[in-house]
């Protein structure tokens, strides 16, 4: 398990290590097409095994996708109800294709805040797939930026009131191993589609340094040409992480 944080993944020009995405414009897909909202988040299905697809092609080497957040329970109740049994679906049914293809499936939030069928589901499926290496595909389900560092904060006190920790000692990294996916690098590039601009609480620990790319295709749009141009986007840009282009410059 990583003990620092790595801002500095991937360099100019290259593949990022770690892509994050804010899966935004399901409801709007179906609107405009006159359907029930459920039905674009269906379509958005398409849509995610096109990316988790590219990605691996692409070399990517984690996907973070954010599912469903915390704040998502305010929704309409059948809405909310159509989509856990799209996840219990996807459990079911799509975690054998990752496991095929040797990706890891890591579910980032608190799951207790689920049922017992999908807290269950996603045990078996973390567990099939925790030896495959060849990409590691995260979804955030139940997950909030702010509860994020808030359960980070809540471990780190824990530790100081058990005598394991003085509290001189905390500084950035040692609250960033208590944070979701210490062990991974940080994204390199925060994508969201749909035309929003705003990252709606997600990952903010994480998304430090990341380049961030907003697309206004709706999620269900967004498939393997949408995403590239994400990846052009993101190869064509300078990462200083503090320091100047001069500073760049005498590193090559």
């Amino acid at each position: 398990m990583s003990t620092s944080i790595d801002h500095t993944s991937a360099a100019q020009g290259s593949v990022p290590r770690h892509v994050a995405i804010i899966m935004d414009g399901n409801n709007r897909w179906a609107k405009k097409r006159f359907m029930p909202g459920v039905a674009g988040h269906k379509a958005g299905v398409d849509a995610v095994r096109a990316v988790v697809e590219t990605s691996a092609r692409e070399g990517v080497e984690v996907l973070t996708l954010f599912a469903f957040s915390s704040e998502n329970w305010r929704r309409p109740e059948d809405e909310v109800g159509a989509l856990m049994q799209l996840f219990i679906m996807a459990l079911q049914r799509e975690v054998k294709k990752l496991h095929k293809n040797n990706i890891r499936l890591v579910v980032m939030g608190d799951l207790s805040g689920f049922s017992a069928q999908i807290q269950g589901l996603i045990a078996e499926a973390e567990a099939l797939t925790r030896d495959n290496d060849s990409m590691t595909l995260v979804v955030a389900a139940n997950y909030g930026g702010q509860w994020d560092i808030a359960q980070a904060a809540r471990k780190v006190a824990e530790e100081v009131k058990a005598g394991r920790l003085e509290p001189a000692d905390i500084d950035e990294q040692t609250l960033h191993r208590y944070t979701w996916l210490n062990e991974f690098p940080a994204p390199d590039l925060m994508i969201r589609t749909g035309g929003e601009q705003r990252i709606s609480n997600f990952m903010l620990w994480q998304t430090a340094y990341a380049e961030f790319y907003f697309s206004d295709a709706l999620w269900p749009d967004f498939k393997e040409e949408e995403y590239k141009k994400a990846l052009a986007a993101f190869a064509a840009r300078t990462r200083r992480f503090g320091r100047t282009d001069d500073q760049l410059k005498g590193s090559e």
